[in-house]
């Protein structure tokens, strides 16, 4: 077994993160597990660019599609999971090496998660049924009524921010801010894993994001996306905000051109790169940026060396 106990690869999205992973687990007898927060929905392998079957079969691949769309989803319930394939990658001697561009599942996977308990589905659908006729607004005047402070904290507009705070508060009688407070332990010890932060060059970064768009067109997304419409699942759910959807499945009610769609999923996608850039150099700034076509020697040279970081 290696001296270090993971790697992890992040970086924004289409940065060539999951061909990284994969040529460290040739490499290195590891096992792939995922880490990006619309991955995990089986109903959307296309639209969220998931590793191919092919792909997958070359080396052990976890938490892929395991989750239906249904399932609100939440950095708890992904942690519940990797530490069952963490733990699954330690007793079959593979290194576990944990890929994706949600930078919160990292976060919580070396720094710890807060113990917010689940909301009850009541109170969840009640606050829904409140935003939805009160606006994202007028949620959070209801929220400031009740804590002035943990409303002064959120944007009036930020819809699922203020849902979010208004549910918790409503289900524990507790701020979602003293919930953060406290946090379990992390799965991994920081000292002990091989990070990397995968940054290309901005500008052939959002042309690649524009060209894979097409290429899903080509491969099914619109498809993939009709299927999931067909559901009749609550917009709100994660699945249903994933990048591209929310446009394709506008085009397919008839309320915006083929296009517009595109270009909406396009610049929405673009937009998320950008924030995956901010995210991670304010919120784990020890990880090094690497170009990606230096990422498979860097990496490979500090894990062999057994150095962290």
């Amino acid at each position: 077994m290696s001296a270090i106990d993971a790697i992890l690869i992040a970086g924004p999205t289409a940065s060539g993160k999951s061909a990284l992973a994969l040529a460290l687990a040739e490499a290195l007898d590891g096992v792939v597990i995922n880490a990006d927060s619309m991955q995990v929905y089986r109903d959307l392998r296309i639209i969220t660019a998931r590793p191919t079957p092919d792909e997958e079969a070359r080396m052990p691949h976890r938490l892929y599609g395991h989750v239906d769309a249904a399932v609100n989803y939440s950095v708890g319930h992904w942690l519940a999971d990797a530490r069952t394939a963490l733990a699954a990658a330690r007793g079959q001697g593979r290194l576990p090496i944990v890929c994706g561009g949600t930078g919160l599942y990292f976060k919580a996977l070396t720094q710890g998660l807060s113990r917010v308990p689940p909301v009850p589905g009541e109170i969840r659908d009640a606050v829904r049924e409140q935003l939805d006729r009160l606006g994202p607004e007028g949620l959070h005047a209801e929220l400031a009524r009740r804590d002035a402070g943990e409303a002064a904290r959120l944007e009036p507009r930020d819809r699922l921010r203020v849902a979010r705070a208004l549910e918790v508060l409503l289900a524990t009688g507790r701020p979602l801010t003293a919930w953060h407070a406290e946090t379990d332990p992390p799965l991994l010890d920081p000292a002990r894993v091989v990070t990397a932060f995968l940054a290309p060059d901005r500008a052939a970064l959002y042309a690649r994001i524009d060209a894979r768009f097409l290429r899903m067109l080509e491969d099914g997304a619109l498809e993939e996306v009709q299927a999931l419409g067909a559901r009749g699942l609550d917009p709100l759910l994660p699945a249903m905000r994933a990048h591209g959807v929310p446009g394709l499945l506008a085009h397919l009610a008839g309320t915006m051109s083929r296009q517009a769609g595109v270009d909406k999923g396009q610049a929405d996608t673009r937009h998320y790169a950008k924030r995956q850039f901010t995210w991670f150099r304010h919120q784990l700034p020890d990880w090094p940026w690497l170009a990606p076509e230096q990422a498979l020697h860097e990496v490979l040279r500090r894990a062999s060396s057994g150095r962290a970081g």
